[in-house]
C-alpha cells in the first residue's frame, strides 16, 4: 500500500456536515503511516462532540477495505478544531522569491542534480539572488557538488523565530538533508517523515529575498512532490531527461504530472542531458551514445520549450565530483550549455 491509495479511498467518504468528501473537506491530517496491511491516520472534526464522528470513522474503514484491500486494518485517530477544516493547511509560505522552479526527472541517473547545481550557479553569475533546496531526501548530492559536505547550518533569530541559516557557496544559498545526517548512513524514512523534513527546510529557514528558488526534486513522483506543490506556489517546472527512449517514457510522465488539472504547474521547458559524447582530444566530434535528439523530439511533441542540450563531457562530471560546478568556468565550452539554458530560462520568465 501507499498513501495515495488511502487518499483516493477516502474520497468516497462524505462528511454529512458539508456534503463534501473527506479530502475535499480538508479533514485528513498529514500523518498517514503504513506498515504491511496496517494503516493509521487522523481525521479532523470541527468539534469534539461531532454527531457524525462515529459514522464517518466507520465509513472510512469500509472504504479502505473496499477500495484498497479487504485485509486492511485501520487505526483512525480523531482530532478537533474550531476552524473550518478546509483552511487548516492554508498557511502562507515564508519563501520570498520572484520565481519558484522545480527541477524534475522521471527517473534517476539522468543528471538532474548536476543540471540543478550548474543552473543555480549560472543564474547567480548573472546577478540573480538564488536559493537551492535539495529535496532528494534519500539521495542528497547537492552538498558534494558544492564542496560543502562538512558544512553545518546554524540557527538565527528573525522576527521572534529561530530559523536555519542556509549554507552559501558560489553565490547560491542552499539547504539539504545531507547537512544534517551522517553521509555514510542511508536515510530510511517513511513518506510522512520525509515530507515533514522538507517542510521544515522550507518554512523554518532564513532564505531571505530571492530572485530564483530552485528545488532539486527526487526522481519520479512521491509524497514529497505533492507536499511541495501544496506548500509552495510554483512558478513552473523544468524536466530533465536523456535522449534514451527509456528515459523519455518517464520524462513524459513527469510532464503529464505537472499538467494534471489537480496540479496545474506550468512546464517552463525540457532539458536534454547527455545529448552526445565529445572527447576532450576531439572537441568537434559528437557521438550519440544514448540516441539523437530524443529530448528535442519529445519537447516538440508535447509542445514545450527545449531549454537546451547538454553534452556528455568529462569536465562536467569532474566538476560535480570535485564540488566545483563547470558553470563556474566562464568561457568553458561545457559551461556554455548551462549559460544558454540560464538565458533561456530568464527569457521565459520575463
Amino acid at each position: 500500500m501507499y498513501p495515495q491509495q488511502i487518499i483516493d479511498a477516502l474520497r468516497h467518504v462524505r462528511y454529512p456536515g458539508t456534503g463534501k468528501d473527506l479530502i475535499e473537506s480538508g479533514m485528513l491530517e498529514d500523518d498517514i503511516r503504513i506498515s504491511g496491511f496496517e494503516v493509521s491516520f487522523s481525521l479532523i472534526f470541527p468539534k469534539d462532540n461531532d454527531p457524525f464522528m462515529k459514522s464517518v470513522v466507520k465509513a472510512s474503514e469500509v472504504a479502505l477495505q473496499t477500495y484498497v484491500d479487504p485485509n486492511v486494518a485501520a487505526r483512525i485517530h480523531t482530532k478537533f478544531v474550531k476552524q473550518n477544516p478546509s483552511t487548516l493547511n492554508a498557511q502562507p509560505s515564508t519563501i520570498k522569491a520572484k520565481h519558484i522552479i522545480a527541477i524534475h526527472s522521471g527517473k534517476g541517473g539522468v543528471g538532474k542534480s548536476t543540471v540543478a547545481a550548474n543552473l543555480a550557479v549560472a543564474l547567480a553569475q548573472r546577478g540573480c539572488a538564488v536559493g537551492l533546496l535539495d529535496a532528494d531526501i534519500h539521495g542528497p548530492s547537492i552538498p558534494k557538488m558544492f564542496q560543502c559536505e562538512d558544512a553545518r547550518p546554524y540557527s538565527v533569530e528573525e522576527g521572534g523565530r529561530t530559523l536555519i541559516e542556509p549554507i552559501e557557496q558560489y553565490g547560491v544559498r542552499m539547504l539539504s538533508i545531507g547537512f544534517f545526517v551522517d553521509p555514510s548512513q542511508a536515510v530510511i524514512w517513511r513518506g510522512g517523515m520525509a515530507s515533514n523534513a522538507i517542510k521544515q527546510l522550507i518554512e523554518d529557514a532564513h532564505w531571505g529575498e530571492l530572485d530564483y528558488f530552485l528545488i532539486d526534486l527526487p526522481p519520479g513522483t512521491s509524497d514529497i512532490h505533492l507536499t511541495l506543490i501544496n506548500e509552495l506556489q510554483l512558478s513552473g517546472a523544468v524536466v530533465v531527461t536523456t535522449p534514451q527512449p527509456v528515459a523519455l517514457v518517464d520524462a513524459r510522465k513527469g510532464v503529464e504530472m505537472f499538467r494534471n488539472e489537480k496540479v496545474n504547474v506550468p512546464i517552463l521547458g525540457l532539458i536534454e542531458n547527455m545529448s552526445w559524447f565529445t572527447p576532450a582530444e576531439l572537441p568537434e566530434n559528437k557521438y550519440y551514445i544514448f540516441g539523437k535528439d530524443g529530448g528535442k523530439a519529445l519537447a516538440e511533441e508535447l509542445n514545450v520549450p527545449l531549454l537546451g542540450q547538454i553534452p556528455l563531457v568529462q569536465s562536467i562530471r569532474e566538476g560535480g565530483d570535485a564540488g566545483t560546478p563547470v558553470a563556474l568556468q566562464v568561457g568553458h565550452p561545457a559551461a556554455a550549455a548551462f549559460d544558454r539554458i540560464a538565458d533561456n530560462l530568464l527569457n521565459a520568465r520575463e
